[in-house]
């Protein structure tokens, strides 16, 4: 007897998780079929073994999606062109240059030949395909489009790289100026200007009054300096434990949504996130309840995760999608009114990857905005805080040359 740890849906639309015991992995799937659970993902709990360590693969970042991008366009290819699934993964598996990734294709060929679905072998393995390839695989298998569904996938992919290009970019400039900000400060007060103090000490005299009150300001910091930085630890500290529990990177998210300048970028993001992966759903046969539950989960932020799956809750009770769009208060007046108008006509799939190209587009404006208004905005701060320090550190030097030209 083995143990199996499976997800799946009830009858009623509820995720079901759990374990069963049973002889065989057929014998699991038909015992909880009987139980009315349609299972999407089952894998065996093998006991751990000592022997096993040297055997274990570690991808902690999944899949490069350039890797997944090749594999989705490849098969695409070998499939329109008449090869058989089997043979096109083997082929896959084996010129696979990433061959963690080989691995997996020859795992997914493996259940393939048993007798599993190819989404199904897809499921298997969540790190490579999350739930909007395994989805849009089993759509295409529906339809007899596995070849159109993989184009498209792989250009989802592809925008979805870019997408998430923009977002480092987004975060990452302020984020450097701010360490360079932070670094700068630090040389300052703790290496620069108590140099400077030891100079002027030799020098005698009293000291103009800006001088004095970086000096004061350095000795301060000198002073304090195992609080300052136990404070500096303890926010970092803080900052990363709240990441890791749910309610924390639920307020860490609404406060990023939230800020001054970087709020707008991230809301034209989450918009163009939304309406790409949403429009690819709906256009490949995915129904519209499985489609929002979906693209909650690679929403990549709480507060929109929880707001679209309010939004599910109040389709799948029989409103329509507008008025819950609207109360979310995530997304744009246009937007909700556009969405509204391709439901109407029946075309919403449509109307969604239309409202993608512009936000994409969009996007691209609001990072160079966004670059434009935060790059002078600190160099005026990180200029003037070391223009100060520097001035007032040269004050007394420029004031003892004086009095030596008077003297003369």
């Amino acid at each position: 007897m083995a143990k199996y740890s499976y997800e799946g849906k009830a009858k009623d639309g509820t995720l079901k998780k759990g374990t069963i015991v049973a002889a065989s992995e057929q014998l699991a799937f038909s015992t909880l079929n009987n139980q009315g659970i349609s299972v999407s993902r089952m894998t065996e709990k093998k006991p751990f073994k000592l022997e096993d360590l040297g055997k274990l693969d570690i991808n902690i970042g999944g899949i490069p999606p350039r890797d997944l991008m090749i594999f989705t366009r490849q098969f695409a290819t070998m499939i329109d062109s008449g090869l058989p699934l089997v043979q096109a993964l083997d082929i896959l598996a084996t010129t696979s240059e990433n061959k963690y990734f080989g691995k997996i294709l020859f795992d997914v060929k493996e259940r393939v030949e048993q007798g599993t679905t190819f989404s199904e072998a897809l499921s298997y393995h969540p790190k490579a395909f999350d739930a909007l390839f395994v989805n849009l695989v089993r759509a295409g298998e529906i339809g007899g489009i596995l070849d159109t569904i993989m184009n498209r996938l792989a250009i989802q992919i592809e925008k979805e790289s870019k997408l998430k290009r923009r977002i480092r970019s987004a975060l990452n400039y302020p984020i450097i100026l701010i360490v360079v900000f932070l670094g700068s400060m630090w040389g300052l007060l703790f290496k620069v200007i108590p140099t400077f103090e030891t100079m002027f000490a030799g020098m005698g005299g009293q000291l103009p009054g800006l001088t004095q009150k970086v000096i004061d300001t350095s000795r301060w910091a000198l002073a304090h300096a195992t609080p300052i930085f136990g404070i500096f630890f303890a926010i970092i500290v803080g900052f990363l434990v709240a990441w890791r529990l749910p309610k924390g990177k639920y307020y860490l998210h609404m406060g990023m949504l939230n800020a001054p300048i970087l709020g707008p970028v991230l809301k034209k993001i989450a918009v163009a996130r939304f309406t790409r992966t949403m429009g690819t759903l709906l256009s490949s046969g995915v129904p519209i309840l499985d489609a929002l539950e979906i693209v909650s989960k690679a929403a990549g932020n709480m507060v929109i995760e929880k707001a679209l799956m309010t939004v599910r809750a109040q389709i799948a009770e029989g409103r329509n999608i507008v008025d819950p769009l609207a109360q979310t208060k995530i997304f744009p007046h246009m937007v909700v009114q556009m969405v509204g108008v391709g439901e109407q006509t029946g075309a919403l799939d449509t109307m969604l990857n239309k409202i993608a190209d512009f936000y994409e587009d969009e996007v691209d404006v609001a990072v160079e905005g966004m670059t434009a208004m935060i790059e002078p905005l600190m160099m005026v701060v990180l200029g003037g805080s070391i223009g100060t320090v520097m001035i007032a550190m040269y004050m007394p030097i420029f004031s003892m040359a004086g009095k030596t030209d008077n003297l003369k």
